[in-house]
């Protein structure tokens, strides 16, 4: 049976410096032979976190919307990848609602830390982008900003960080060769053995 990889697009531009990473991921893993499903979460529909927190009890989130599709496919599979710009310096909205409305699916509460609810089997890979030049772009804390509060949603459910790539100061939307070289390392890197 062929692994699964969960594409999830954090940008509103498909065609962008993070839709362009994520594409080229996608056409290495299906390369690689994985089954592939991808959400680009500005065509979901995903309303805002209440702050209810019946989801820490219950594992799903009280609001009906596309957020149960979402975690659905999260806990189905086997690598996630999420493209997602540098947006002053962290996730876009759309990006940290997502991870909003995930709390109960990922995490269980406890007295003392926070319990994963998904597996340590799984993996994730970070893409991000932002126009700062680097070193700038790591210094100022645009790039890094983005990639660690991405990584603590991903710590916090208890998947193993597949890494990450950092496209920084882009100017043109086809791919350095760096960048594609990184893709493909981590593509090939995050093989599941069963």
């Amino acid at each position: 049976m062929a692994k699964r990889i969960l594409a999830i697009l954090g940008s509103p531009h498909k065609e962008g410096a993070t839709g362009t990473m994520l594409q080229y991921a996608l056409q290495i893993a299906e390369q690689e032979g994985y089954d592939i499903e991808y959400v680009n979460l500005y065509e979901k529909k995903i309303a805002y976190c209440n702050g209810c927190r019946t989801c820490i009890k219950t594992g799903m989130c009280v609001q009906k919307d596309d957020i149960q599709e979402i975690a659905g496919q999260l806990k189905a599979c086997d690598i996630v990848i999420l493209a997602a710009p540098a947006y002053w310096a962290n996730v876009p909205a759309v990006v940290k609602n997502l991870f909003d409305r995930l709390l109960g699916v990922v995490m269980e509460e406890t007295k003392t830390f926070p319990k994963a609810r998904l597996s340590r089997k799984q993996k994730y890979i970070l893409l991000t982008a932002c126009k700062t030049p680097a070193p700038f772009s790591r210094i100022c804390g645009q790039s890094t900003g983005a990639i660690r509060g991405m990584k603590e949603f991903f710590k916090t459910s208890g998947m193993q960080f597949g890494g990450k790539c950092v496209w920084t100061g882009q100017d043109k939307k086809e791919l350095p060769q760096q960048i594609k070289r990184k893709i493909e390392k981590l593509i090939r890197n995050s093989r599941i053995q069963n």
